[in-house]
């Protein structure tokens, strides 16, 4: 059986992306087969032909994509995920490296079902950001009585951490260009706009000071402000400014030589997330879905910042 994939035929910029027909296996033991319904964008995904994580040739060409959903078309013996066996005609979401395809095969331990009540695209743009926001939560632990303030609050993550300090019973306070404000507003955060003075506008908010500072741009801005108003530098983490937090003794968190994974604790972020996503209590913003073939544009409007939401592309 073949598939479309879309990969990196070289290292540089989204003009490297290309359609390449793959064989797919069928489902060994303990595997699955998948139908793709979508698949997330995460900026993970460019850097990694970027050659910013290295440029070897061997690795050519580069599959894609960290999560998808889709529908199961093929079990193999003991096909058993997280949440119990496997059946053909389930609903999935995927954890992989190769998300961006029509089709693709994976252990089960990689799958998990998709509610009803969530979208092909909220439930393959959800797990990498979510994981990611619950981490942040786990790590500083937010909880009742604490007031918070996330940097770029209206992003993907952001927007998800915000969220769930207040389900947390955190008084929330974001940063975020003007235009995003209303968005916070309806989340139960309060807006402020970041730039020059960010510190005093967060002061006049929360006189008795701040308790908990998430980071999720990486900004010196960011970092500056988070020393300023927070006392307990182990309620300070990021995900983005890796030199600056270790240099200052912060939590930081993800993917970077160094930081702390939290492995664990993002594996099971799904029996959190997916639950309240059904329910409504938490939204994840899709800012714009592309075809599979029209993943160069996906890409390239990813790169140039603000989208405001995460960004699928529909196979």
């Amino acid at each position: 059986m073949a598939a479309t994939a879309i990969v990196a035929t070289n290292y540089g910029g989204p003009e490297v992306l290309a359609p390449l027909e793959v064989e797919l296996s069928d489902p060994g033991p303990g595997e699955v087969t998948v139908r793709v319904r979508a698949a997330g964008v995460n900026p993970i995904d460019y850097k990694l032909y970027s050659g910013a994580f290295g440029n070897d040739p061997a690795r050519l060409p580069l599959r894609l994509g960290l999560e998808a959903a889709g529908v199961v078309t093929a079990v193999g013996p003991d096909a058993i995920g997280p949440a119990g066996p496997i059946q053909v005609g389930e609903e999935v979401i995927v954890r992989t490296d190769s998300g961006y395809t029509t089709a693709l095969t994976v252990p089960a331990t990689a799958v998990i079902p998709k509610p009803a009540e969530v979208s092909w695209e909220v439930a393959a743009g959800l797990l990498a950001v979510g994981n990611t926001a619950v981490h942040l939560i786990a790590a500083t632990g937010v909880g009742p009585g604490d007031t918070v303030l996330v940097h770029s609050a209206a992003g993907s993550v952001g927007a998800l951490v915000a969220q769930l300090a207040v389900a947390r019973g955190a008084r929330v306070i974001g940063t975020a260009a003007p235009a995003r404000h209303d968005r916070l507003r309806g989340y139960g955060v309060e807006p402020v706009e970041y730039g020059t003075g960010l510190a005093d506008r967060v002061r006049a908010l929360a006189p008795q000071g701040v308790d908990v500072a998430i980071d999720t741009i990486g900004s010196d801005e960011a970092v500056d402000v988070s020393l300023a108003l927070v006392a307990d530098r182990q309620r300070i983490a990021t995900i983005a400014a890796f030199a600056r937090g270790f240099q200052e003794g912060l939590q930081v968190l993800g993917g970077g030589p160094g930081a702390d994974p939290g492995t664990e604790i993002r594996d099971a972020a799904w029996r959190e997330l997916l639950p309240l996503v059904a329910s409504g209590k938490l939204d994840l913003v899709i800012a714009a879905t592309y075809p599979l073939t029209e993943a160069r544009a996906a890409h390239e409007f990813v790169i140039a910042g603000h989208a405001g939401g995460k960004v699928v592309l529909l196979p």
